[in-house]
């Protein structure tokens, strides 16, 4: 979308750390009505089996844009760390602050900064699924439609005044990370097309109503342990909502063995017991808590992912077993 050049230039500090906000810090980058004055993302932290120290993807790409970069350990307490950053903040002179999945808190000393205060994209319709895993929440509980709040900040979690919202269906098919890509892109769309008549006084946001408030909190990899107790839809929806993470996983003879896919078909099959598998049409299948579930992929702890098919070749013994 293209817009008309205006003299007035908001200056930004943006605020966010993984792939999924990189989208909205280009699309600052790239409208003229708007001057990234400098970012706040994490300190970069050691990654893979080898912890290599690897700078965060916001990080990464304010460097192609030779944006300032602040990385700081934290932005709240009374230590010289902290003192100093909220010294540089106020230096840059902002207008706002665009926060998008930062990992921190953001405090009050930052919050009143800016003339328009701190603007937060939420990947849900809030107050639905405030906290920090509304992505998987949504499929997890089976909703049709999600989208992305632009809200105005203050020290609650995702309590603050929204200033406008995004609508995006949850496809059938729809797996933590393709949501999380789709709303990622649907955030930057919804800032650039909100955020101005904001800065003009044209939107008046609006109180959250608190009656209607949810929760959605940090996930672990303790979260994606499957409970087979319960039915076929709710854990065929976990294990999308949870790919890739924090990744769904039983224990078989011990090991982690990881449930990367399922397919999408209920089997109305109640006759094993609960997270016991077996072979329907020749095909991998574990019996739940109400119905069965067909496995497409799976990996065994310190193998490839595999299909079932190739799975069940060499490891046979599996049919009867017990998932825990």
């Amino acid at each position: 979308m293209l817009y008309k050049k205006e003299s007035k230039k908001y200056n930004i500090i943006f605020v966010g750390t993984p792939e999924y906000s990189v989208p909205t810090l280009e699309a600052l980058m790239i409208d003229e009505r708007f001057n990234v004055a400098a970012i706040i993302t994490a300190p970069d932290a050691p990654v893979g089996r080898k912890q290599i120290l690897t700078p965060p993807p916001v990080k990464i790409a304010a460097e192609k844009y030779g944006l300032k970069i602040l990385q700081p350990l934290k932005l709240r307490g009374q230590d010289v760390a902290v003192q100093r950053l909220y010294d540089e903040l106020r230096k840059f002179n902002p207008d706002v602050i665009i926060t998008i999945a930062y990992g921190q808190i953001i405090p009050p000393a930052i919050l009143t900064l800016p003339k328009f205060g701190c603007i937060n994209l939420h990947a849900s319709l809030l107050p639905k699924y405030r906290g920090a895993s509304p992505i998987q929440a949504a499929i997890t509980a089976g909703d049709d439609i999600t989208g992305i709040t632009l809200m105005k900040m203050d020290a609650g979690l995702d309590t603050g005044d929204i200033i406008a919202q995004t609508k995006l269906t949850i496809a059938a098919d729809e797996t933590g990370e393709s949501l999380h890509d789709k709303l990622s892109i649907l955030s930057a769309n919804t800032l650039l097309e909100h955020l101005p008549n904001y800065l003009t006084g044209k939107i008046d946001p609006k109180p959250q109503n608190e009656t209607l408030a949810t929760y959605a909190p940090k996930l672990t990899r303790q979260s994606g342990r499957i409970d087979w107790q319960k039915p076929a839809a709710d854990v065929e929806r976990l294990v999308r909502a949870y790919y890739s993470w924090p990744g769904t996983w039983s224990k078989w003879e011990d090991k982690i063995l990881k449930i990367i896919s399922v397919d999408s078909k209920i089997l109305p099959i109640n006759k094993n017991k609960t997270g016991e598998i077996f072979l329907h049409d020749g095909q991998l299948t574990v019996q739940c808590g109400q119905n069965a579930l067909i496995i497409k992929k799976l990996q065994l702890e310190g193998k490839q992912v595999a299909d079932s098919a190739d799975f069940l070749s060499g490891y046979k013994n599996i049919i009867s077993n017990i998932l825990k």
